[in-house]
């Protein structure tokens, strides 16, 4: 008897036309129902798309994953440059001097630094590009093109032998990085295994009587928009 009350129980849970509905402790959006079928089965879950996770088109992603970091320094467009002497060894090998102000005083000047003297970009692409567009630069207006690195005169010059160069840019030498210090441009590479120290972030500025018009700051040694090409663009 028990078995056929048993039977009979489950044979009308099967067939009942009406839903099995669960507890209402269970989250609303989170309903299921069961019903007749000619196979026993579960439905799907049915997720509301009023639930932000329950639509795809809902989802948004923050920007600031994929920002760049503002590159900065103490100097930037509209500044005067700070005083400071730089050096250089003339065709005598006399070692001379000369002051930011008087490099750029009531003249139109391309200041550009590198992180050092004899490096492979350096070598291979920066100094060489304002080597080789220096006269169409000068015809623009520029009255003088010059590379500013963190090494001493001996070494700038032997360096502007090797690349064989002549005036048409000045080597100079910020040999204690005074200069790049003064105006936020200093880079630490003494952590790195050829232990060059504190040199300077590759950058090229365009300063007009001791004023900065433009100033491309590259991100620690990367060359992307610090050259000739670029500088030739901004005038």
């Amino acid at each position: 008897m028990a078995a056929a009350t048993a039977s009979f129980t489950l044979s009308r849970l099967l067939i009942s036309p009406k839903p099995l509905s669960l507890s209402s402790s269970f989250p609303r959006t989170h309903s299921c129902a069961l019903t007749s079928s000619s196979s026993f089965s579960l439905l799907p879950l049915k997720l509301h798309s009023r639930h932000p996770y329950h639509n795809p088109k809902s989802l948004k992603y923050s920007a600031t994953t994929t920002t760049i970091p503002k590159i900065s320094a103490t100097i930037s467009v509209g500044d005067k440059l700070p005083e400071s002497t730089l050096s250089y060894l003339d065709s005598a090998d006399e070692l001379q001097t000369i002051t930011v102000s008087d490099l750029t005083k009531k003249k139109k000047a391309i200041l550009f630094a590198v992180p050092g003297a004899f490096t492979p970009t350096c070598s291979q692409k920066h100094l060489p590009g304002f080597v080789e567009k220096a006269a169409e630069l000068k015809s623009k207006g520029v009255d003088t093109i010059a590379c500013i690195s963190v090494n001493d005169a001996f070494v700038m010059k032997a360096w502007k032998a090797d690349l064989k160069i002549d005036d048409e840019v000045l080597m100079l030498s910020d040999g204690n990085g005074d200069f790049t210090k003064a105006i936020g441009c200093e880079l630490d590479l003494s952590d790195k295994p050829v232990g060059l120290g504190v040199r300077s972030r590759r950058y090229a500025m365009l300063v007009e009587d001791g004023v900065v018009k433009v100033l491309n700051l590259e991100e620690g040694g990367a060359f992307t928009f610090s050259g000739a090409e670029d500088m030739l663009k901004a005038l």
